[in-house]
């Protein structure tokens, strides 16, 4: 184990005791009482969930779920959970083929709603690279030349854009979107945002006398 080392960038601690009763509701089948914070909406609520499977990515634990307020398939995130009690009802279980077809048809951990596709050009610089890397599991790529030459071409399918954007803008110039036209322009405005940022002076910290 000392000549293997394993990094973890932006890892999201879940408390001991929360992931203690999100696994035992899940490998008993009973239902799970929570206290969960949305931090889109910055609000918490009270849930009865029927755990299904828990999903482990990016260094983050998420729970797949029946929720019985929205009556449909949630996914949760262990570290918004605040507080949770397995209650002695069974859970409602939904089949394996209906959750994955549900929970794992966007892009990341965006589930649920209607696929559309995107489509990213990779320059000749960065083809080598995204050529051989896995975005989504039924990606779709090819060469725009001659292979290891040219442009690499990836089309792939995602649900709700932030994640997507995201890792876009990870690529810097590498990488430009082609299509959907909403998406290419959601990724020009946040590099537009982020060069304002450098084109204006950096903000003086106040010093302490």
């Amino acid at each position: 184990m000392r000549r293997v080392k394993f990094v973890i960038p932006a890892k999201r601690p879940v408390p001991g005791p929360v992931f203690e009763r999100v696994a035992e509701a899940l490998l008993q089948r009973r239902r799970l009482h929570m206290r969960y914070l949305t931090r889109g909406r910055r609000a918490v609520s009270e849930r009865d969930v029927s755990p299904q499977r828990l999903v482990h990515y990016r260094s983050t634990w998420y729970l797949d779920a029946w929720c019985h307020q929205r009556e449909r398939l949630l996914r949760f995130a262990l570290d918004a959970i605040e507080s949770a009690q397995v209650l002695d009802d069974k859970a409602r279980d939904i089949p394996m083929r209906q959750v994955q077809a549900e929970m794992d048809a966007g892009y990341g951990i965006y589930a649920g709603g209607q696929p559309q596709w995107a489509v990213l050009r990779f320059d000749a610089q960065a083809a080598l690279w995204a050529s051989r890397e896995q975005w989504h599991p039924e990606q779709q790529g090819r060469w725009l030349g001659a292979p290891g030459d040219s442009a690499w071409e990836l089309r792939l399918p995602y649900v709700d854009e932030t994640e997507l954007v995201m890792d876009v803008l990870r690529q810097g110039p590498e990488v430009q979107v082609i299509e959907p036209a909403s998406l290419r322009e959601r990724v020009r405005q946040r590099h537009a945002a982020a060069a304002a940022l450098y084109d204006a002076s950096p903000a003086t910290a106040p010093v302490a006398e």
